[in-house]
């Protein structure tokens, strides 16, 4: 696979343009998957394993890999499809998700595509809500997959995602015309509850979109019925990869609306990195965070209703999901 991640700074000036790059795998049969190249560190030969007692069985053992200890999943067996078979004979996909690093065991690894995010599209509905996609397009005529890792992930080493009694305490007693509505766009099941569950634990109601364009109808049905989006909102929380729309095309339309253009707007992401930093200023975001913390997430909301309440800010509560 040598050269397959070669020049991938000229990549990233496809952010920003509602663009991604895939790279194509298989598990070992005949369907093909993607992931961001963003997402995608290294791709080698898997290196020796180590077994680790009481393991996940979906983690087939650590490698030492540039100094560090990666543990590497099977990433067939987390779909639930029987383990891949002689994993030296495999590859190893290494990747960062929300601040961490980890490889995938994957039986072989193609290409890399270049894609318009508007090609990617929500899983069909018949999927199911225990479905591991998140994601499907298509590659010449091939149906390509893409995989929901952030659901492997919290089953196979779940997260703590309660907000601290200390920070809970903190977001009581503000102004109560404070509007306690939250907008969340993201295309991982997991993740929309991970943030539902810290804004209700904030008594905040949030409604919840899958990918950028929906979200972006829904504000603009705000508008339509005559509502101020800015008065029944107290922000938007947006993922940036998404189906449809990703999140800097998102937060870039609700900036060129002038009925839009005042939200306040988080964007967080299993992406990280300095580069992404800049691009949320770019796209005019108010702020950046890599996830899943429900501190700095609770943090950060009631830092936003705290604002708006010493301003005194007269807003409307939203709709109820």
């Amino acid at each position: 696979m040598a050269g397959v991640m070669d020049s991938v700074n000229q990549r990233t000036q496809l952010v920003g343009q509602n663009r991604l790059e895939l790279l194509l795998f298989k598990l070992g049969v005949k369907q093909t998957y993607g992931i961001n190249v963003f997402k995608v560190k290294e791709v080698l030969q898997c290196p020796p394993l180590n077994e680790i007692p009481k393991r996940n069985p979906v983690v087939r053992g650590v490698a030492h890999i540039r100094g560090g200890t990666i543990p590497i999943m099977d990433l067939r067996l987390a779909t639930g499809g029987p383990a891949l078979p002689n994993p030296e004979e495999c590859f190893v996909i290494i990747t960062e998700y929300n601040r961490s690093t980890q490889g995938f065991l994957v039986s072989s690894v193609e290409r890399i595509v270049n894609m318009n995010w508007s090609d990617i599209h929500p899983p069909p509905k018949g999927a199911g809500k225990d479905s591991y996609l998140t994601a499907v397009t298509e590659v010449g005529e091939r149906l390509v997959e893409i995989i929901d890792v952030e659901k492997i992930l919290a089953e196979v080493s779940p997260m703590m995602d309660s907000v601290s009694d200390e920070i809970v305490a903190q977001s009581q007693g503000f102004e109560s015309s404070v509007a306690k509505h939250v907008l969340v766009a993201d295309d991982s099941v997991i993740a929309r509850k991970q943030i539902q569950r810290v804004l209700k634990s904030l008594g905040i109601e949030s409604t919840a979109c899958k990918d950028g364009r929906e979200a972006l109808n829904y504000l603009n049905n705000l508008v339509s019925e005559g509502k101020d989006p800015y008065k029944e909102l107290l922000m938007v929380i947006s993922d940036i990869e998404m189906p449809e729309m990703d999140g800097y095309t998102f937060t870039a339309e609700m900036r060129a609306s002038p009925d839009l253009n005042k939200m306040h707007i988080i964007l967080h992401t299993s992406l990280s990195g300095v580069f992404n930093e800049a691009m949320v200023k770019k796209v005019g975001a108010d702020s950046f965070l890599a996830k899943f913390h429900p501190d700095e997430l609770a943090k950060n909301v009631t830092l936003r209703i705290k604002m708006l309440a010493e301003e005194g800010v007269a807003v409307e509560g939203g709709d109820t999901p």
